[in-house]
């Protein structure tokens, strides 16, 4: 099967130095092997969009651009600004205050997210222009929401032809210009002389590792952040059956044979009977909560009088008795007691008040009544 190539979009940032866009085109194409831009965005003000318009498209410059370098029929199109807009439609000229900020970067963030659905693209995105706050939006949309072929860029330009209004790109037949010195002086430039290079910026991935949901900057990075603490900041919990230990990280909990059966019944159920297997996080999911008449099923019951023979592996017999007491003389009420009590020596024994939510056995409401578990990562427990 023939994989077709990407089709190469380019996405900039621009504020009031138009000259970005021809800047970054032209590094692009001196890349080995040469990456021709098939479309373009461009994100901007209402003045941004102005600017460029009059002195790269009304006066022709980008066209002879895209000529000269052999770029076909490569057009920047009226909807292909993208422009930060207030709460009544209107374009905001200028990025001034927080408020004008995040709407800045719920637009950055929103239309990188939508181009990255697009499979058969390549986004190749440019943080050289604008507001520095908009490049940094840029920068962590694509860590959100970028693939592994997507590509970050800043254009690096020789300090006297940054900004200099009568330099776009490097023609192929050398121009003088003028540039002004900081003392007031003109002094003539060959364009010979001018470097752009391209510095492709490296980025962390998270598109693969975190599901987000948020419809907006502030709350999409709430919820990464949130997603990244949970999967990344819990310790292991491991119990040992046979040596009746508890370990939460380095801290060993003492629990008494009964309730650590308990326990690891409830563990067990995480790993083991999970609904959401694809999910590689279990973050706020209680689908595997059981109420307490699934503990004193027989299926369950079964595997819990198993745990217990190996806790007592030299009287066997225990948990035969266990077994019989269950079934016949203990109730739901004498479960809840010792799940009350579970989590009452967990929290005695852990002194990271922060870890109890995890680690002790949680409660939910649900239609066929309280639903028991525990919320730390499935990843994280070991039962041996």
């Amino acid at each position: 099967m023939k994989i077709l190539p990407f089709k190469e979009v380019l996405i900039l940032v621009v504020g009031t130095t138009p000259q970005i866009v021809t800047e970054t085109i032209y590094g692009l194409v001196k890349q080995k092997p040469p990456i021709k831009p098939e479309e373009i965005f461009i994100i901007t003000t209402s003045v941004g969009k102005a600017t460029t318009r009059a002195r790269l498209l009304q006066s022709n410059l980008f066209q002879t651009f895209v000529k000269e370098y052999g770029l076909g029929q490569l057009d920047i199109p009226e909807d292909h600004f993208i422009i930060a807009r207030n709460s009544c439609g209107n374009g905001l000229p200028d990025i001034t205050d927080e408020m004008e900020s995040e709407i800045m970067g719920d637009l950055i963030t929103s239309f990188i997210r939508t181009l990255t659905e697009d499979q058969k693209i390549r986004l190749h995105c440019s943080i050289a222009g604008g507001r520095k706050t908009m490049s940094f939006y840029m920068g962590a949309a694509l860590q959100l929401f970028g693939r592994p072929w997507d590509r970050l860029y800043h254009v690096l330009v020789s300090p006297e032809f940054e900004s200099n209004p009568e330099f776009f790109y490097k023609p192929k037949r050398n121009r003088i210009i003028t540039t002004r010195l900081p003392d007031g002086t003109i002094k003539k430039l060959n364009t010979r002389d001018a470097t752009i290079r391209l510095a492709e910026l490296p980025f962390i991935r998270l598109r693969d590792k975190l599901s987000l949901q948020g419809m907006n900057f502030k709350e999409l990075v709430k919820e990464g952040q949130n997603k990244i603490d949970t999967a990344t900041f819990q310790p292991e919990l491991d119990i040992d059956l046979s040596a009746r230990t508890v370990r939460i990280g380095n801290r060993l909990i003492e629990m008494i044979p009964v309730q650590l059966m308990v326990y690891a019944a409830l563990l067990r159920q995480k790993i083991q009977a999970c609904v959401h297997p694809d999910r590689p996080y279990c973050y706020e999911c209680t689908d595997c909560f059981l109420v307490l008449q699934d503990l004193l099923a027989r299926p369950t019951l079964e595997k819990m009088s198993e745990d217990y023979r190996r806790m007592y592996r030299e009287n066997p017999f225990r948990a035969e008795e266990l077994k019989a007491k269950w079934q016949d003389r203990i109730g739901t009420e004498t479960l809840r007691q010792n799940i009350s009590k579970i989590s009452r020596t967990i929290r005695e024994q852990l002194p990271e008040e922060a870890l109890w939510p995890l680690y002790t056995i949680s409660t939910v409401k649900k239609y066929a009544g309280t639903k028991y578990g525990i919320r730390v990562e499935k990843g994280k427990i070991s039962i041996k």
